[in-house]
């Protein structure tokens, strides 16, 4: 199977793909949105919204996972981003799942939705052991989306140099 094909498979309303360049505007409009980017240091500009896409190109091809691009199913409308990508905590490399939901389709558990999508590919396809979400302690939204998927905080923590909570999930009897 091509490296690249595999995603999450479909939930009762969100469909996984890998993300193109043709996602461009529709990753420059979520990554540059100031409410989505409220807890990043600052929204992303549209060039680096391209460096977002060929980062998770080159997850794709080089790990076979990254954050995809998330559609509801039946429509094809753009939801945002959700996935796995290896993060730095304290030092160690730690795998990591992500998402970004529109602004106007938030509080509709989509996150949650996705998010327990990525945890199952993860942990049952990819037999990981351990999974975390990486969020900034002000960012409760998040946080709560971390412990509906199983992810209980575990401890407070540095990445990208700042302070975030660690919620992690391990599953040390799977294979």
């Amino acid at each position: 199977m091509d490296r690249e094909a595999r995603t999450p498979p479909p939930t009762e309303r969100l469909a996984f793909r890998p993300m193109t360049g043709d996602d461009l505007d529709d990753m420059a409009a979520l990554l540059g949105d100031p409410a989505v980017m409220r807890y990043y240091p600052r929204p992303k500009t549209r060039d680096e919204a391209r460096g977002w896409i060929d980062w998770n190109q080159r997850l794709y091809r080089d790990e076979g996972y990254g954050l995809w691009a998330v559609e509801l199913r039946g429509t094809g409308e753009f939801v945002g981003d959700c996935g796995l990508t290896p993060q730095q905590v304290d030092g160690v490399t730690e795998l990591e799942v992500g998402y970004h939901v529109r602004t106007e389709l938030q509080g509709r558990g989509l996150a949650t939705e996705a998010a327990a999508a990525c945890r199952d590919f993860a942990r049952d396809i990819l037999g990981a052991t351990r999974l975390v979400a990486v969020i900034r302690p002000d960012n409760v939204p998040s946080q709560r989306v971390a412990t509906k998927i199983g992810f209980p905080f575990e401890r407070t923590a540095t990445a990208h140099g700042l302070p975030v909570h660690l919620h992690a999930a391990d599953w040390p009897e799977h294979p």
